[in-house]
């Protein structure tokens, strides 16, 4: 199969056919495709991914002019086709005599894995042997017909986690985060939301000459064993960036005329096992994927680190980072966010995306979950960034404070001896962000509609997050100790609880900083 011309991406399309498509095809003003239908969360992620970089890499546009021009009106099939066309020669899944998507040019041995090994939560061979794939079985997925495995491919190579001695991690590093804008509306085309994540030539490294340079599966593999070496920015092209190949792989057994252990569909061929080696290509130096955040700390001068999947999920406590940039971590959201928040968001306003943020919480070699949310953003001028960047910071941190407080003090109420209990509290925190969380976005909303000269946040949003999260933290407290059963319930102990909780909040510092602003505002 050759994933440029053949069709095997699951999509479906304005009138609600549900069909595989080739990439090109992605372009249709007649009947729009409106969105992938993949078979699992991070294939969807994944292919959204690999049709960016596609474009990126063959049909970038010349300016922002051009890239308008296609935004505003689709394009015809038969340009992407031809566009594409000139990378098709890199894109065959199974070529037994010569280069295979992502795939070890010349890898003559290594060990012979089960095709379901492509999976990132499948279990490790050690598991396996003694028997501890208690929560994932293995022999669930023991044929993958070509669409299923190619998505399965490009997902663990541009996520990779570590997977043993030499077994590579991805590009950016195991299990990163991935933020894509995605228009705002709910009447827009795949092809719209592929293209807003697309740069022009301006702004982005191009090429004409399309070779093992961007695609490394085209040569031989750069081997990262004792005689090997590391792989950094300086020693390819820019643009593979979107075509990490960190770990040798090479599809070996087929079957034919079965149903695929994936997505149930029949195929006439379908993979069932891979063989694979250590130590492929070493991404190392100061690699920063378009599409990824990253923290970056000058003081210590290190290299900059894509942003992790975390426990607890995603949400508002994380938008600076991912939309705008957190100073006090380091964070900076991706250099696709970034471009629209200083050039291309100027266009549409603030009605045109949000973030789509995605990736696995890794634990090492372990997935222990897949998180995926939605965060606005705006399209701001240079002084309405800072300041927003300044107040959303204010109201974050008070957050954080108080969420610190509710969890301690929840402790206190329910055990006698609480620095003794060891014990998973984020299920406390997890409810006051949720809790809070509309009403962050609703006050960040008419922050961002402020003008730049705008000294100081109105009293009024101080006052109403002091509200906010004074009253949802007694709410989760009360909730949390009083319709539950603590050790012995001790009443008492717990008033004593709520009321230290109390008196912490109002003398935390970032607590008494909105108050403060507030009534001086208030009173200026």
């Amino acid at each position: 199969m050759n994933l440029i011309t053949s069709d095997w991406i699951p999509v479906i399309r304005l009138n609600g056919l549900e069909e595989l498509i080739a990439p090109w095809q992605i372009a249709d003003p007649d009947n729009p495709v409106i969105d992938i239908k993949a078979p699992r969360a991070d294939f969807q992620g994944a292919l959204y991914q690999l049709l960016i970089g596609l474009l990126q890499t063959c049909f970038a546009p010349e300016d922002e002019y051009e890239w308008l021009d296609y935004w505003e009106e689709m394009l015809e099939p038969q340009r992407l086709k031809e566009a594409f066309a000139k990378v098709a020669f890199a894109f065959e899944l199974d070529n037994p005599e010569g280069a295979a998507f992502l795939q070890d040019l010349d890898l003559t041995d290594g060990e012979t894995k089960p095709i379901s090994a492509l999976l990132i939560e499948a279990p490790g061979g050690k598991t396996m042997k003694d028997n501890l794939d208690h929560f994932i079985k293995s022999g669930k997925v023991n044929k993958l017909c070509p669409s299923c495995t190619a998505a399965a491919l490009f997902t663990l190579q541009t996520n990779a986690p570590s997977g043993g001695v030499g077994h590579r991690v991805g590009l950016r590093g195991g299990g990163p985060l991935t933020t894509l804008l995605v228009p705002a509306t709910d009447a827009t085309t795949l092809w719209q939301t592929l293209w807003l994540n697309v740069f022009n030539r301006e702004e982005k490294d191009s090429t004409e000459t399309l070779d093992n340079s961007i695609f490394p599966w085209l040569g031989k593999t750069r081997v990262s064993d004792k005689n090997g070496k590391i792989t950094t920015p300086q020693d390819v092209h820019p643009l593979q960036a979107y075509w990490g190949m960190p770990r040798r792989i090479r599809l070996t057994t087929q079957v034919e005329h079965e149903c695929c252990d994936l997505c149930g569909k029949q195929a006439e061929q379908l993979f069932t096992e891979y063989r694979t080696k250590n130590y492929g290509v070493n991404y190392d130096g100061a690699w920063v994927h378009p599409l990824t955040p990253y923290r970056f700390d000058p003081n210590k001068k290190e290299l900059p680190l894509s942003l992790k999947g975390q426990q607890g999920g995603l949400g508002y406590r994380h938008w600076l980072g991912l939309a705008l940039q957190d100073s006090e971590n380091g964070d900076k959201a991706a250099e696709i966010v970034q471009f629209f928040n200083a050039e291309r968001g100027r266009e549409f306003g603030n009605n045109l995306a949000s973030i789509w943020c995605f990736g696995y919480d890794m634990d090492n070699m372990k997935a222990r979950c897949w998180y995926e949310s939605r965060f606005p953003v705006f399209y701001l001028d240079e002084q309405q960034r800072n300041n927003l960047m300044e107040w959303a910071t204010e109201l974050i941190c008070a957050a954080r404070e108080t969420g610190k407080l509710l969890r301690t003090y929840t402790k206190e109420a329910w055990f006698r001896r609480p620095k003794d209990v060891k014990g998973d509290m984020s299920h406390i925190d997890a409810q006051f962000w949720q809790a809070t969380e509309a009403d962050f976005y609703r006050l960040l909303e008419q922050l961002a509609t402020l003008p730049g000269e705008t000294g100081m946040a109105p009293p009024e949003i101080y006052q109403a997050w002091f509200k906010v999260l004074r009253n949802k933290m007694f709410q989760i407290f009360e909730t949390a100790t009083l319709e539950t059963i603590p050790e012995d319930l001790d009443l008492k102990r717990i008033i004593a609880a709520k009321n230290e909780l109390r008196k912490k909040f109002h003398g935390n510092k970032a607590i008494k900083n909105l108050k403060t602003k507030a009534q001086e505002e208030e009173a200026a």
